[in-house]
C-alpha cells in the first residue's frame, strides 16, 4: 500500500513538473536582418545580447547586402511558404504593404506597457502603425544626407568642407587633379540613389524633394530642376573610380579611411564602421550634411515588424523583443554601435559622438520646421516599385551616355507605370 501510494506520489510530481514546464514558454524569436558588416555586426551582437541576458533564445538569420534587397526576397519567400520568422527588418511604406496582407502581428499590449505613444514622435509612431494598431517597433533614425571626409586628404589640396554643388565640383576637379580619387562610390543601384537624392534635395530643396519622391508629382519629376539633378550625377559619374561597379558600401567607406578616397555620400552607418575601426570623429575623419542652401534631413528609420507565429514561445518571443526594441537601454547601446541616434526621445546622448549630436540637433530643427523627409533611397517615402523604378532610371544614366533630358522623360514615365 505505501509503495503504491509512492509510486502515485512521484507520478503526481513528475505529472506536475511535466505540466508547468510545458507551460514555460522560452522566449525564441527568430530575427531576419541585413546587419553583417563591422559597425553593424555589434550592434546586432549587442541585441542579441541583450534578448539572452532577459531569457531570450536568439536564432539569428543574416542575409547580406546592403538595403536588405536580399534579405526581402528571403522574407517573401519565407512568407509565402507560411513559414514566416518572428521578426524582420521591415521599414517604411513596406510595412504597411505587409499589415494589408494580414501576416503582422499586433504589438499594442507591449506598445501600451511601454508608453509608446508618449516616447516615439508621431512622425515615427505612424510609420509603425497599420490602422491604428502598432505592428512594428522602430530602433532608430539614421541621416542620409551625409557627408563622410578625410581630413587629411582634404588638406593636401588645401580643400574645405563644401556646401553647394558647385564648390563639392570645385574640390573634386582639385583633387582629381592631385591625383586622389574624389568619390568613394559603391556601384550599386540603391548607392547610386543615395546620392541622387541628396543632389535632388541640394538643388531643389526640401518642399522639391518630397513633391518629386512622396508626392511622385509628375510635374516635379519632368522640371528643369530634375534635369539639373542629372546633369551633376554625369560630373559626378567622373569623380569615382573606375573599380567602383558592384561595390559594397562599407568598402568605400574604407576607401576614406585608408586615404585612396576623399569623401563619401552615405548615411551614418558608415560612422560605425569608422567606428569599429577605431577612428575619432573630428580627427580621423569629418562628418557634414551633403550640400543643401535650403536645408533639409533625410531620414532612414530602422524598425522590426513581427509576423504571425505559432507557439507560445514565439509570441513570447516577440514581445520581449519588441520591448527590449524600444527600450532606453537598448536604444543607447545599438546606437552607439550602428552609428545612428535613438528613434525614442528622452535618451540621453551624453555617450554619443558630435556627429550624432548634431544629427540629434538638426532632427529637430527640421521636425521643427517642416523639413524632415523620408528616404526614397532607403524604402521611406514611397512603394518598392516605385523606389525600384527610380532606382533603375538612375543606375541607368549613371552608367551609360544618357541625356539628362532623357532621364527625366524615363524617370517619369518608369513612375507612372509603377504606382
Amino acid at each position: 500500500m505505501n509503495f503504491v501510494s509512492k509510486r502515485g506520489l512521484t507520478a503526481a510530481i513528475l505529472s506536475t513538473v511535466f505540466v508547468a514546464g510545458a507551460a514555460y514558454a522560452e522566449p525564441t524569436a527568430e530575427v531576419l536582418h541585413w546587419w553583417t558588416s563591422g559597425g553593424e555586426a555589434k550592434a546586432v551582437q549587442a541585441l542579441k545580447a541583450d534578448f539572452e541576458a532577459n531569457g531570450g533564445k536568439w536564432i539569428d538569420n543574416a542575409v547580406a547586402g546592403g538595403a536588405g534587397d536580399a534579405a526581402m526576397t528571403v522574407l517573401r519567400s519565407r512568407a509565402l511558404a507560411g513559414d514566416p520568422p518572428a521578426a524582420a527588418q521591415i521599414k517604411g511604406p513596406a510595412i504597411q504593404e505587409w499589415a494589408k496582407q494580414g501576416v503582422l502581428a499586433n504589438l499594442d499590449k507591449v506598445a501600451a506597457s511601454e508608453n509608446w505613444d508618449k516616447v516615439l514622435p508621431p512622425a515615427i509612431q505612424s510609420v509603425m502603425k497599420y490602422q491604428g494598431h502598432y505592428v512594428a517597433a522602430p530602433v532608430n533614425v539614421h541621416r542620409v544626407d551625409w557627408l563622410w571626409v578625410n581630413p587629411t586628404v582634404l588638406a593636401k589640396v588645401d580643400g574645405k568642407i563644401p556646401t553647394s554643388w558647385d564648390e563639392f565640383n570645385a574640390l573634386a576637379e582639385k583633387l582629381k587633379a592631385a591625383g586622389i580619387t574624389p568619390l568613394a562610390h559603391g556601384g550599386q543601384p540603391w548607392q547610386d540613389s543615395t546620392i541622387f537624392e541628396t543632389v535632388v534635395l541640394g538643388l531643389g530643396g526640401p518642399a522639391f524633394h518630397k513633391k518629386a519622391f512622396v508626392d511622385l508629382d509628375e510635374a516635379t519629376l519632368k522640371s528643369d530642376t530634375m534635369v539639373k539633378a542629372f546633369d551633376q550625377m554625369r560630373k559626378i559619374r567622373g569623380y569615382v573610380d573606375r573599380d567602383f561597379p558592384g561595390r559594397e558600401w562599407n568598402l568605400a567607406t574604407q576607401m576614406v579611411m585608408n586615404g585612396t578616397a576623399a569623401m563619401q555620400i552615405m548615411g551614418d552607418w558608415a560612422k560605425g564602421e569608422f567606428l569599429a575601426a577605431g577612428k575619432v570623429p573630428g580627427k580621423d575623419f569629418v562628418c557634414a550634411p551633403t550640400p543643401a542652401p535650403q536645408g533639409g534631413y533625410l531620414s532612414n528609420v530602422d524598425s522590426f515588424a513581427m509576423f504571425n507565429v505559432k507557439g507560445d514561445d514565439k509570441v513570447a518571443g516577440q514581445m520581449l523583443f519588441a520591448k527590449l526594441l524600444v527600450g532606453e537601454k537598448f536604444q543607447e547601446t545599438f546606437n552607439l554601435f550602428k552609428g545612428s541616434i535613438p528613434a525614442r526621445t528622452g535618451v540621453s546622448m551624453a555617450k554619443f559622438d558630435e556627429c550624432a549630436k548634431a544629427s540629434e540637433t538638426a532632427l529637430n530643427a527640421a521636425s521643427a520646421n517642416g523639413t524632415l523627409l523620408p528616404s526614397m533611397a532607403h524604402g521611406m517615402s514611397t512603394t518598392g516599385s516605385v523606389s525600384g523604378a527610380i532606382f533603375e532610371v538612375v543606375t541607368q544614366h549613371f552608367n551609360s551616355t544618357m541625356s539628362s533630358q532623357d532621364a527625366v522623360k524615363k524617370l517619369a514615365e518608369a513612375v507612372a507605370l509603377a504606382k
